[in-house]
Order: C-alpha cells, then structure tokens, then sequence
C-alpha cells in the first residue's frame, strides 16, 4: 500500500517502523528538518519537509495516489484539515488523531463532515486499557474479544504457584471443566507458542485466554482473586486521567486525582464532579503521605514525564498499593522497572500503533477474512488478532487437528452463533465465526497465513 504519514513524532514515526518493516510505501511529511534527517537515518521511507496540512506538500508527498492517510501532528485541527485536503485530492482511505475532550463529544458528526474514515484518540484508548487493569487487578495485561465475551489476561507466575514444575497437559486436565486456553508465555523477553509439553516456570508470564466468569475461578485457584478496585489515587490531570476518571466513576469507583497546574485543577474540578481534585504535586511524597494515598486500592500515575510516572509508581508499590500502573512511552525504561517488580506499564503510542495496524490491515485484506481487532502481548513481538470468517475462507468445515497450521501460530478461542468455543482438535470453523490466533512471526496479515502452503 502507498501510505502517507503526516506527523513524525512519537504515534508517527513509530507507526512508519513498524509498516515500513510490513513492506509499505511510506512518506512522512514534517515540518522540522531535525526530525527529517532523524527518520531519513534510520528508516528506509521517503520524507518531505513542510506543512502537512498545505495542499501544495500533500501533492508533492503524492496523496492524490495514496491508499492511506494518516494525520498523527500533535494538533487536532490540523489532522482534520489534512484528512479533509488529502481527501479531496483523492486519498483512497484517511485516519485522523483528534484528542481534544471537547472534539469527543460530537466526534460522529464531525467525522463524516470532513469526510475522515476513521479517528484514533490515544488517550481514550489508554483510559480504557486502564479501566480494564482496574477492573481486573489481579491481571498484568488485560485485553479483551469479542465485545467482552473474551478476555486474554497476563499472569506473572510466582515460586509458590501449583502450575509450576507441572506440563500444560496435565493442568489441561485439572482445568477441563473451565473454558480457557493457555495461549502464550513470555520467558526472559520471549515469546513461546506453547503445547502440551511447555512447563511454566517462575518469572514466567502466562497468557491465558477464556470467559471472564472462568477467568476469575482460574485466578481464584491461584489464590489471586484480588477484591475490586473501591478507590484509586490518580497523578498528572492529562487527558488520559480525564477520560479514566470519567470511566471510574461510572464503576462506582472513588477517584482521588493530583494536578500541578492550579488553573487546570479549577477545571478539572469542574468537569469532574465526582472526584476529589486536589492541587500539588502528585511526585512529592509529602504530599501523598498527607493525603494518604497508601489507603486506596489503585495508583495510577499519569503525569507528562516517563521518569516522574515510574519512580512514582515503584514508590506506591512499595507502599503496598496492590494495583499499580504507570504511563510510559519509553519501552526501556519501562523494562527496567518491570524488572524491579512493576508489571503494569501502559504505553499510549503502541495503543494508538497497534489500532492503526488493524485498520491498515483491515484495508489490505480481501481473502477470506477480515481483521476486527489487534492487540500486542504486552511488550513482546507477539500479537493476538481477532478475524471474522467469510464463505471463501480455507478450511471450512474441518476439524482442526486434521488442518496443518503453521508454526508460531495458535487459534485460541471462536465465537460460533454467540457463543464461546475454546478449542479443541475436533473444533470447526464456519463462515460468520469469529476467532482469535496469536501469532509470533512477521505480522499477521490475513487469516489464510496460519495455514502452511500447498
């Protein structure tokens, strides 16, 4: 696909890595020299500099040619215009960032007046995947399929745990009555499609795919079933703490959130009545001793510094918070804090990469399937998709253990006439099903690529 990138900063030059390694045409427009040179060093795509919204520039970038366009600048309406422009000069598909809380509330309209074919907001979507940690806190990772009726979950496995030293196969037959699957493990930074034979040990992470309801007695029988979240203690009043605030209180959660910023706390308190909005500065233990944020059950630190958030974090998990999560775009740095002991770190620009990967996807693929959903297991290379099958999908009608399926690829949960199936080697699929494959190979395009050729 030809696939113009408007924005080469932290949403956009990732997203130009990662489809320039898919074998994409990618042109990046920005207007920073410093930037272009940077993008021109490291990645094999074609860059031009000026204003990505100016006519002029998206012709010269070639947008009336263009399968795709994305406007990824940090400012809303000129991702808007872009999409608009690039539209009218022919761009087949265009997808634009808009942040702004005050955009959101009218998004639907707006969209189809600018003729934009789809909108991303990172924030959001890290609230959301937030909600989800806070909703579940026993989980490192938590995604979720077929709207909720799925759920795959990460689980750090401890010394003391009665999986360990013992074969799938035989923890297969202890959980048989439960629907779930033992999809993916993550050992010392791999990724490892397991069997029957993979034997979890400590330090492990254990992808687990299944129903919520069996998710919860599974977690039950590890002795991890944490009691909800009533309370959380949020730092930082971006736009990520707005819209995580607003999904908290909608779950009857108390929110408790710290701004620096005194003007800003004022609004804040008025958008958010439900919430105790104090003004100071959420990195001063001081203060959050004063405030006694050791008594609330969650910690969430949302500031504008990857530093601050996970220093921060460390510090409320040593307070004995029980579910800590930290903001963090720098996947380094997130990886030696993990090591310390912290598991939840969520970054907005591989959210915002992943979401986009799906609906470049989605746009590419006419055989037999089509893309619904795409996650990446935590920070691996791993990815999970969600496919809906089509009558000219292969396979049909066959049972599974009779289809040869490549390796490093693991069909791990169907939606059949609503209703869950974690499979078996007699499962079948039919056209109309939704499934779910983690694969651990170059991304996955389509549905037909899990199956070995000829």
């Amino acid at each position: 696909m030809n696939i113009l990138i408007v924005g080469a900063g932290k949403v956009g030059s990732t997203l130009a890595a990662y489809l320039s390694q898919e074998d994409h045409d990618i042109t990046i427009i920005d207007n920073d020299e410093d930037v272009i040179q940077q993008i021109n060093d490291t990645l094999d795509v074609m860059c031009i500099k000026g204003p990505g919204a100016a006519p002029s520039v998206l012709r010269e970038a070639g947008a009336k040619e263009a399968d795709l366009v994305l406007a990824t600048t940090n400012m809303d309406e000129v991702n808007m215009l872009c999409a608009l422009t690039a539209k009218r000069l022919g761009a087949k598909y265009t997808i634009a960032r808009i942040r702004d809380v005050a955009y959101t509330e009218d998004l639907a309209s707006l969209q189809k007046d600018l003729a934009i074919d789809a909108v991303i907001n990172p924030e959001y979507a890290t609230a959301l995947e937030i909600s989800r940690l806070l909703r579940l806190p026993a989980a490192a990772n938590v995604d979720t399929f077929f709207r909720g009726k799925v759920e795959m979950i990460g689980v750090r496995v401890r010394e003391e745990d009665p999986i360990v030293g013992h074969p799938l196969s035989d923890l297969f037959g202890r959980a048989s009555t439960l629907s779930i699957l033992f999809s993916a493990a993550e050992r010392k930074g791999e990724v490892i499609i397991p069997d029957g034979s993979f034997v979890p040990r400590p330090g492990d992470k254990l992808f687990v795919t299944g129903t919520p309801k069996d998710l919860s007695i599974y977690l039950r029988s590890l002795g991890r079933d944490l009691p909800k979240v009533q309370s959380a203690f949020l730092i930082g009043g971006s736009r990520i703490a707005h819209y995580l605030s607003k999904m908290l209180l909608s779950m009857g959660v108390r929110v408790t959130l710290v701004e620096n910023d005194e003007e800003h706390c004022r609004r804040l308190s008025e958008w958010l009545p439900g919430a105790l909005v104090l003004y100071g500065d959420g990195t001063d233990q001081e203060l959050l001793a004063s405030e006694h944020f050791a008594n609330n059950d969650a910690f969430v630190a949302l500031t504008g510094r990857d530093e601050d958030n996970l220093i921060s974090a460390l510090y409320a998990q040593q307070q004995g918070i029980r579910k800590v999560v930290a903001k963090c775009n720098r996947m380094n740095y997130a990886a030696v804090v993990q090591a310390a002991g912290l598991e939840c770190v969520v970054a907005p620009k591989l959210i915002t990469v992943a979401h986009i990967l799906r609906l470049v996807r989605g746009l590419e693929n006419k055989e037999g399937s089509v893309m619904s959903a795409l996650y990446r297991l935590a920070d691996t290379d791993a990815e999970a998709a969600e496919f809906i099958l089509q009558a000219n999908t292969p396979h049909l009608g066959v049972p599974l253990k009779d289809l040869s399926i490549r390796k490093g690829f693991l069909i791990v949960a169907l939606l059949h006439e609503n209703h869950v199936v974690i499979p078996s080697g007699t499962t079948v699929l039919s056209a109309g099903d939704r499934v779910i494959v983690i694969s651990h190979a170059k991304g996955i395009q389509t549905f037909r690529d899990i199956f070995q050729k000829g």
